[in-house]
């Protein structure tokens, strides 16, 4: 740890650093994890626990007073009235982490008046320790990082997170990622939203989107990506967008080639754009034979789109 760093920053670096040992120590052995299930494809092992435990444990030994938000235990731990708010996610990337697949990473970030003001994400299999303090910028292993400097889409890696829980609209994010992907040089997903917003602000990848993320997918990522000189908000470019469950981040000039594709699959997009959406989506739909209502949806479709090829748009003039 470093003396030039926020005491409080020194101190959640300390706890992701415990959190990465007992991950590291599991990995080794991972077919002997015990494994739960939240929901379908949404997992919880005793290793996301231990990782919380060590890090609320460090977290309350420093700042006693201070309140605690974990994925996997809430609000239970820590003062319930408090300005400062530790969020937490003990191992974000638990599939990845199950199957052996090593991209995964503890993202501990402290909200002080509901603003974040410290971030770390730490990627125990690397050891990349990614950091930020609001107002002094972000750094990899004590490295300053910048976001990329592309300025075209047709250029850039793009970083997303596919939908897996029960619910999620399938059909609408594999028209998302049509949209995306034929205007640029890539898309990926590897699994772990913090991770994904880390790389952004390191100028790795040079956008992200994703919908269904928690205030502790992102919180620590947020401050990471802005502190890089990149911007953050939801998919129709409001910044206030950490409890939305929609997400889209870059560097500015392909941040703004991003909200007008990206808009018009937001919950906060216009009726016209939303409609566009659906009819688009009944087009592309699987062929369900001659039934009244494929037919039916097909007409739908036809009649809406140009007002779909509209509302697509071209990239920003950035």
């Amino acid at each position: 740890m470093s003396s030039n760093l926020h005491p409080m920053l020194n101190v959640a670096i300390k706890a992701a650093r415990a959190a990465g040992a007992i991950i590291n120590r599991a990995a080794l052995d991972v077919e002997s994890v015990r494994i739960s299930q939240k929901q379908i494809n949404d997992f919880v092992t005793e290793v996301d626990h231990a990782s919380e435990k060590i890090i609320i444990e460090t977290l309350l030994t420093a700042y006693p007073g201070h309140g605690i938000l974990a994925e996997e235990s809430g609000k239970e731990y820590g003062a319930k009235d408090s300005e400062f708010v530790w969020i937490i996610d003990p191992l974000d990337g638990t599939t990845n982490f199950i199957h052996g697949f090593p991209v995964y990473c503890i993202s501990i970030a402290l909200a002080v008046k509901g603003k974040v003001e410290q971030a770390v994400v730490y990627d125990p299999t690397r050891n990349d320790l990614f950091t930020a303090t609001k107002g002094r910028g972000a750094y990899l292993n004590e490295r300053r990082i910048r976001v990329s400097k592309r300025t075209q889409l047709k250029d850039c890696l793009i970083s997303t997170g596919f939908p897996f829980r029960p619910g999620d609209n399938f059909k609408s994010y594999l028209n998302m990622m049509a949209d995306v992907m034929q205007r640029t040089a890539g898309l990926r997903r590897p699994g772990a939203a913090a991770l994904d917003l880390a790389y952004l602000a390191a100028g790795f990848t040079d956008g992200f989107f994703e919908t269904g993320l928690s205030i502790w997918d992102v919180a620590a990522g947020s401050l990471l990506v802005t502190e890089a000189g990149g911007l953050v908000g939801n998919f129709t470019g409001e910044a206030d967008f950490l409890e939305q469950r929609e997400c889209l981040a870059g560097s500015p000039r392909i941040y703004g080639q991003l909200v007008p594709i990206l808009g018009k699959y937001s919950k906060f997009a216009s009726a016209g754009d939303k409609a566009a959406v659906r009819q688009a989506a009944a087009a592309d739909a699987p062929e369900a034979g001659n039934t009244p209502e494929a037919e039916g949806a097909a007409d739908a479709a036809e009649s809406v789109a140009p007002q779909a090829d509209a509302a697509k748009g071209e990239d920003a003039p950035f």
